[in-house]
């Protein structure tokens, strides 16, 4: 009998560890805890200080403040609420200055914070394939030491590429997608809306990008052609897809833990109060004021929503993903089934309690305050050697 927790174990470490794991059941629980967590002596916030680098012509927006902000409530939480050891960048952190909770995320801040003692890192930051997490040398000797909450460097860039995502969900063949296609500037936009026979209205948005930016619903040729030409001066590469006009919601994904080996999905978190067609940047509006959870007793009424926690938990394990993921899903019309189309926050330090995050507002109607959130998220942990050692899906998941 094969261990009920292998398909959580990275693929490249699965088939030497297969006949052990079968042998020894006790193993089970040491290689879980190799791969995902490990006893927290001391937990040290990265928040994003490096600029996001040019990745085909194309460079990520950069949050004002670097993701500062909810990194301190992290660490402010995690020291305060769950009695874990937080390593901060001073002795005697002010919960009112962000600046006292978290480490840049260059090579010098997170070695400074390996140096004092840290055992697990959390990533509150942008990720790419030559972040210092991924490439530094100075790490290289914390490997097996320390543990990271983020995803995998290179996977996080190459799946910023929209394009790239929706291509593989696409090639699975069992997942509920919107038409959508990529363009060039030298393409000849319109002629390929009506080969593909897409209507308006439609969404135009760039391959890469943060939350909404560069979101657009455009309702005819005019305003897509304004459109389009504003999103070729920052992308060499934009995404025309169509427009899904009924319920838009987000299913956040729990990653493999010690105590829960499989991908689960939590309650999903209905969303409304759009602007112009749009879920507004929460930057802007918080999520407390346009998002509910959808109860059991409403999701027991209507299919629709557990079958897209379904879709979402496969493509979850599909990605291959190390940390938490929310996948933005919405209706194509009323009653019809949900289509899946596209850092943490969470309320914490006193004044920030309407900063709640979707994911933060789902594990609410498990019963969970902020800080067990976090303590969940701890617990599934990776190796720093396992990011490093994570590869690109080679084939589809079932």
């Amino acid at each position: 009998m094969s261990c009920p927790a292998l398909s959580s174990i990275p693929r490249s470490a699965q088939r030497s560890l297969a006949p052990k794991c079968r042998s020894y059941p006790r193993f089970r629980h040491r290689v879980l805890h190799r791969f995902y967590s490990s006893r927290v002596n001391g937990i040290a916030v990265l928040f994003q200080a490096l600029e996001p680098p040019i990745i085909n012509g194309v460079q990520k927006p950069k949050k004002p403040g670097g993701y500062r902000d909810s990194g301190a409530d992290i660490a402010y939480v995690l020291k305060h609420k769950c009695n874990i050891n937080v390593v901060t960048p001073t002795t005697s952190p002010n919960p009112a200055s962000d600046g006292d909770w978290c480490f840049p995320d260059h090579e010098e801040g997170i070695v400074a914070a390996a140096e004092k003692g840290t055992t697990h890192l959390w990533a509150n930051t942008i990720l790419f394939a030559a972040h210092p997490l991924e490439t530094s040398k100075a790490l290289d000797a914390y490997e097996d030491s320390i543990y990271v909450v983020g995803q995998p460097p290179k996977l996080v860039e190459a799946y910023d590429d929209k394009a790239l995502v929706y291509n593989i969900m696409k090639s699975h063949g069992n997942l509920t997608l919107p038409k959508s296609l990529t363009v060039e500037p030298s393409d000849d936009v319109y002629a390929v809306l009506q080969k593909e026979a897409l209507q308006y209205p439609l969404i135009a948005k760039p391959v890469r990008g943060r939350g909404s930016h560069g979101v657009k619903l455009c309702s005819n040729e005019g305003e897509l052609q304004e459109h389009v030409q504003s999103l070729f001066t920052e992308s060499p590469k934009i995404i025309v897809e169509e427009y899904l006009s009924g319920e838009e919601a987000t299913v956040t994904v729990m990653p493999p833990s010690t105590s829960r080996p499989q991908y689960w999905a939590m309650p999903v978190a209905t969303r409304f109060n759009h602007i112009a067609g749009i879920a507004p940047y929460n930057g802007v509006v918080a999520v407390t004021t346009n998002s509910r959870v959808i109860g059991e007793s409403e999701a027991a009424r209507d299919p629709a929503y557990k079958q897209v926690a379904d879709e979402c938990e496969l493509v979850a394990r599909l990605l291959d993903v190390k940390a938490p993921i929310r996948i933005d899903v919405r209706r194509f019309s009323n009653d019809s089934p949900f289509a899946l189309f596209d850092n943490m926050t969470g309320p914490g330090r006193p004044g920030r309690e309407d900063q709640a995050s979707l994911t933060a507002i789902a594990a609410k109607a498990l019963g969970w305050d902020y800080g067990k959130l976090l303590k969940e998220i701890l617990a599934s942990a990776s190796s720093l050697r396992a990011l490093r050692n994570a590869g690109l899906p080679t084939r589809g998941v079932r």
